[in-house]
């Protein structure tokens, strides 16, 4: 049985500080990156649906003084990135209920990385789905792009705002586990 989690406490061991003294700082940082991204997708969807401007032109924010940033997939699959390896350094740190539903925002984390991917990978080389003549993600081709980033972001926001709000409200018995001082009435 040691022989289980030995690798797992030396991958783990660097990240302690991560996910005991700073996972409150972390955690904040992790959820600031998250709500700019979703404030984005938020105001391209307002661009589109509220003030009727054609997809091409509306890009949100950003995208407005810096329009290739829409268009990169670079771009997107960093961001994907970044998502993915912020769930998976901040794990550790969660316990119980909390863990539970962080892995559930981890788990779809991980299929929205691998359409990044895929779409990152056809802006590469060329060689689209489908004969599409843009990258196209697998359920792309069900979903249009801009409807379906919405909805990516919104089941991977969902999970991760659970998991932390039980993670500041642990109970009892998860908090005497929690390493951290995430928790509204842990000791500093």
């Amino acid at each position: 049985m040691a022989t289980e989690t030995a690798p797992a406490r030396r991958f783990g061991s660097g990240l302690q500080p991560l996910n005991q003294r700073y996972h409150r700082a972390a955690l904040s940082l992790f959820l600031l990156i998250v709500v700019a991204h979703w404030a984005e997708h938020i105001a391209q969807a307002i661009q589109i649906y509220a003030l009727g401007w054609p997809v091409k032109d509306a890009r949100g924010v950003l995208g407005m003084p810096f329009p290739w940033l829409v268009t990169s997939e670079w771009m997107h699959y960093g961001y994907a990135l970044i998502m993915l390896a912020g769930f998976i350094l901040l794990r550790s740190g969660f316990v119980g209920r909390s863990k539970a539903w962080w892995n559930a925002a981890l788990l779809i984390q991980v299929w929205h990385h691998f359409e990044h991917l895929l779409l990152l990978l056809q802006a590469v080389t060329g060689n689209n789905i489908a004969g599409r003549p843009v990258p196209t993600s697998i359920i792309q081709l069900l979903i249009p792009r801009v409807e379906l980033h919405l909805f990516y972001n919104a089941i991977v926001f969902m999970p991760m705002v659970v998991a932390m709000l039980l993670h500041r409200r642990p109970r009892d018995s998860e908090q005497g586990r929690m390493l951290c001082t995430c928790a509204v009435h842990a000791k500093r």
